[in-house]
């Protein structure tokens, strides 16, 4: 049987999504529906699908799917994007919201200007460090660690935001052809449940460009998750101060890792781009 279902594409930094309130239109299969949706021909084109939903420790849930159908367990740029669509459509008056996710419960504070938010923070909790499968138990760490690609040397550096990030940090992020060795550092034997793979570039005091290949979407336009983890391995590695700008393909986000909580917070806007009605055959 044929249903609608109603949804809204929105973006953080250019990092878009396809968003779907599921306590009006529940869906049951959205691997399927990801992958569908995503395609940017026959689809409506996106990074994923996220279904924002209800929670028994939180205010709402959220579920990210990406463009291949893979689930993730955080998006900093969908969960921004996530606490506009809620205040935007009226479904809180709250302007500090808690958000279940599968990387915990994360909090955004809300920066509206009338009835619309602007900018949104997330407290995107306390990084981690990312086991790397070395000697087969996945039980150390990398840190500026050499890895080869088709015989280029990268030093690399593994960050957890809740989900996995390597950093890579080079001198001119311009030659980096993310589309060769992204999917190549992303399937690599040290990361036996794939990574997500930055570079980044520091171009002065403060200020880092990176660029991201996403496990399960690709090159993308901006990574959440992926500039906090660069601001944080710029830090441990001596490039930067607790305070990062990280500029990406698709817009800019400030990160700051506070010394007295250990959280990081991720500031940036969140921007919708247009609503939409998709019909599908999904049972219920």
């Amino acid at each position: 049987m044929t249903r609608s279902i109603k949804f809204t594409k929105m973006h953080g930094a250019g990092n878009d999504y396809i968003y779907v309130d599921t306590t009006r239109y529940p869906i049951e299969n959205p691997e399927k529906l990801s992958k569908k949706w995503s395609a940017p021909h026959t689809g409506i084109g996106s990074d994923g699908l996220v279904l924002i939903g209800r929670s028994d420790k939180a205010d709402f849930s959220m579920r990210i799917f990406n463009a291949d159908g893979s689930e993730a367990k955080m998006c900093g740029n969908a969960s921004r994007c996530i606490g506009k669509y809620l205040y935007d459509y009226k479904l809180t008056s709250k302007t500090e919201i808690t958000l279940d996710t599968l990387s915990g419960i994360k909090i955004l504070k809300l920066h509206a200007t009338g009835d619309k938010v602007d900018t949104v923070t997330v407290d995107m909790g306390i990084p981690s460090d990312e086991p790397v499968n070395y000697d087969g138990k996945g039980s150390k760490p990398m840190t500026e660690h050499p890895i080869e690609i088709d015989g280029i040397r990268y030093m690399g550096t593994t960050v957890s935001m809740g989900n996995p990030h390597l950093v890579i940090f080079v001198n001119d992020i311009t030659k980096a052809d993310l589309s060769s060795i992204g999917p190549k550092l992303e399937n690599h034997p040290l990361f036996p449940d794939r990574i997500n793979v930055e570079f980044a570039q520091v171009l002065e005091e403060g200020k880092i460009r990176m660029r991201v290949w996403e496990r399960g979407s690709g090159v993308t336009q901006a990574c959440g998750t992926g500039a906090c983890a660069t601001a944080v391995a710029a830090f441990l590695t001596g490039r930067a101060g607790r305070k990062s700008i990280i500029v990406m393909d698709g817009g800019t986000l400030t990160i700051e890792w506070d010394i007295a909580t250990k959280h990081v917070f991720m500031t940036g806007e969140a921007t919708k781009v247009f609503e939409g009605e998709m019909e599908t055959d999904e049972e219920l």
